[in-house]
């Protein structure tokens, strides 16, 4: 069918993949840094296209016919009657419209109206609290706001040189906090509750459609976001949840429909094939391990030797991994606690193990958040850096109760933008159903079952849970 590519511009850098759009197989990769002022909470759109020019150089993009983007979720564009940046783009890690969120809870009536409107209740991140917040501290560029854009609209847009049509896809959408997955429709009222007036939102394209062509006759499709590009590039589907290994964490699966829920625990995305993506996250996961490697004086390498030379349950040593406060049970102003304290125990290597067993059971109390809604997993994927630790490999399969895939390291985000690039030529050539994606092959894994330790990690969990429900009762709606 011929060559396609793939971009991906991150919190960090640009990274593009150049792939055979039949197969999938990677053909050419670039790379290309952005401006250490990029990594900040604000950026200038213009240092994206920057990096973006740079990652392509040398001929990368020669022969290619269709491209598709990733990018950073959750930045907000604020665009003028022109079109003209207003001011810099506010990115996902700004934390300063955390009482602009609080403010439009309350606004609209509350969580349960906002689950139901949008699938989600507003935070710090998305867009719409983010319009609050220029709205309130920054009046005369809210007023000038005439437009409003996420990065990988943006790049998009700019990309097809700024034509007069401005598009999204529903997974990007599905974050702005105005979109609903559920409903497939925009509120534009929530904008203007948000900003105080009207503001021209990009039009929500399908998952195989074309945002459209260059003058140079180069496919442009729809595009994404960065966690529906990743889930896209993995080849995630039903049944499939994908669990993150960073200083926090995440539980996403796919879904056949999206689910409002006014505890707030759940986020609502829209995945980039038409299916859903709702998503847990934890506040603490690798900061756990790291916090206890500093404390045993070793490093994650070294706590995974010392925790493999203790026994599942950790002679009876429980860690709450609730260091930072925790989003999953809603504990913001909690601490960690470590319970359990025997003479017996009180040896580095039980403290080892469980940090390992308190991060992965913490995880799958926010795997059993989805569970709970109906969702079915059946496997799930691993990433991270520290799902190569042999400890946690040790333990997940038992303690998330399935088949444990963690694949090799690669750039999934740019895959699923070449994917989706793909996907739109094919349907631009007739070769391609708009329903059915193309059939690359999966991410290469190491695929790791719980056998025979399953009890074992079931009993790991009884123990975790009997120490949350009796430290923190009605954590999770007990009593």
């Amino acid at each position: 069918m011929g060559i396609v590519a793939g971009l991906d511009s991150s919190s960090g850098s640009t990274r593009i993949v150049v792939c055979d759009a039949d197969t999938g197989a990677v053909l050419r990769q670039g790379y290309a840094p952005h401006p250490v002022e990029a990594k900040s909470t604000e950026a200038d759109p213009q240092v994206w296209l920057l990096s973006l020019g740079e990652a392509a150089a040398g001929g990368l993009l020669e022969g290619v016919q269709a491209i598709g983007v990733s990018a950073q979720q959750h930045g907000m564009i604020p665009l003028d009657a022109h079109g003209s940046v207003v001011r810099p783009a506010l990115l996902g890690n700004d934390k300063r419209a955390q009482v602009a969120a609080a403010d439009l809870v309350d606004a609209l009536g509350g969580r349960q109206a906002w689950a139901e409107a949008v699938g989600s209740v507003p935070t710090a991140p998305q867009p719409v609290a983010k319009l609050r917040w220029l709205a309130r501290e920054e009046p005369e560029s809210a007023q000038r706001t005439a437009a409003v854009m996420q990065p990988h609209d943006w790049l998009v847009w700019q990309l097809l040189g700024r034509p007069a049509r401005r598009t999204t896809d529903r997974g990007a959408a599905s974050g702005t906090g105005y979109w609903s997955a559920v409903t497939g429709s925009y509120r534009p009222d929530l904008v203007e509750l948000a900003l105080g007036h009207h503001a021209a939102l990009p039009e929500v394209l399908g998952p195989s459609e074309a945002a459209g062509t260059t003058p140079e006759g180069l496919l442009i499709s729809a595009g994404t976001g960065e966690t529906m590009a990743a889930a896209f590039g993995l080849g995630v589907a039903v049944g499939d949840a994908v669990v993150s290994l960073g200083a926090s964490g995440s539980v996403m699966a796919v879904h056949h429909e999206g689910l409002a829920d006014s505890s707030g625990l759940i986020t609502s995305f829209a995945d980039a094939t038409g299916m859903h993506l709702p998503v847990v996250h934890t506040l603490n996961a690798v900061r756990a391990l790291r916090g206890t490697a500093e404390l045993l004086g070793t490093d994650l390498d070294g706590l995974s030797e010392l925790a493999l030379k203790s026994s599942p349950g950790s002679y009876g040593l429980v860690l709450l991994p609730y260091l930072e406060g925790e989003r999953t049970p809603q504990l913001p102003h909690t601490a960690g606690t470590l319970s359990g304290l025997r003479r017996e125990s009180m040896k580095p290597e039980h403290l080892a193990r469980a940090a390992f067993e308190g991060m992965l059971c913490s995880l799958a109390d926010a795997m059993d958040v989805l569970r709970g809604r109906g969702v079915e997993v059946r496997r799930v994927f691993l990433l991270g850096a520290a799902a190569e630790l042999p400890a946690v490999q040790a333990a997940a399969p038992a303690i998330f109760g399935t088949q444990v895939v963690v694949p090799q390291p690669a750039e999934y985000a740019a895959l699923g933008a070449a994917r989706q690039a793909a996907w739109a030529l094919g349907v631009a050539q007739g070769t391609l159903a708009p329903h059915l994606p193309p059939a690359w092959q999966g991410a290469a894994a190491q695929v790791l079952e719980p056998g025979d330790e399953l009890a074992v990690g079931q009993a790991v969990r009884q123990q975790y849970g009997a120490t949350r429900d009796q430290i923190h009762p009605g954590a999770f709606g007990g009593s």
